[in-house]
């Protein structure tokens, strides 16, 4: 079994914002998947499916992104996960608009609800998918809760599907092998 959870901020008011890019991730790979994300769950839209014919279990916590670690927390006792089952994909201002950075694990990196995980689960030793949303201009709170540039929306409807590839790859082949195909910019369509 396998966990993914998107971060982001529920509400109509926060969609397509910077800060829900891991909804967006999320949401792709679902729809490709056929799996339904109406069942609210472990503080969360919730759902189950196979995907290369492993089950999965699709999250996007519904506690804001900086109270992220009480679903995950939840979901990954309920089915007693190990940390290498668990990825989480988030924005990163680190990182130019649609760049993809996979990691095995590692700090928070000052993303807070990397850090709420990682407080709940006692460790940092679980994957994650970091999509680029460009580095902050003024207030980075008020920053990532902003829209797209319009210069900026085809690249990051790229990166959602290529984030998206880079999941499906980590499920069928690890964590290892979505790293050396998919860190970097998505290719041009």
């Amino acid at each position: 079994m396998k966990l993914i959870v998107g971060l982001g901020n529920p509400g109509r008011q926060y969609s397509g914002t910077r800060h829900n890019v891991g909804f967006d991730v999320v949401d792709v790979l679902a729809w490709r998947s056929g799996i339904s994300m109406t069942v609210e769950k472990f503080h969360g839209w919730f759902g189950k499916g196979e995907i290369h014919g492993e089950p999965v279990v699709l999250l996007k916590p519904t506690t804001f992104v900086n109270r992220s670690g009480r679903a995950v927390s939840a979901a990954g006792r309920f089915y007693k996960l190990e940390s290498g089952d668990l990825m989480v994909v988030s924005d990163d201002t680190a990182l130019p608009p649609g760049r993809v950075r996979i990691r095995k694990g590692g700090s928070a990196g000052g993303h807070n609800g990397l850090q709420d995980i990682i407080d709940f689960l006692g460790t940092s030793d679980w994957s994650r998918l970091r999509v680029g949303t460009g580095e902050p201009f003024g207030d980075p709170s008020t920053y990532v809760l902003s829209r797209f540039a319009d210069d900026e929306i085809e690249v990051m409807d790229r990166a959602r599907r290529w984030a998206a590839d880079a999941l499906e790859c980590w499920i069928e082949r690890g964590v290892d092998t979505a790293m050396n195909r998919y860190n970097g910019d998505p290719p041009p369509e």
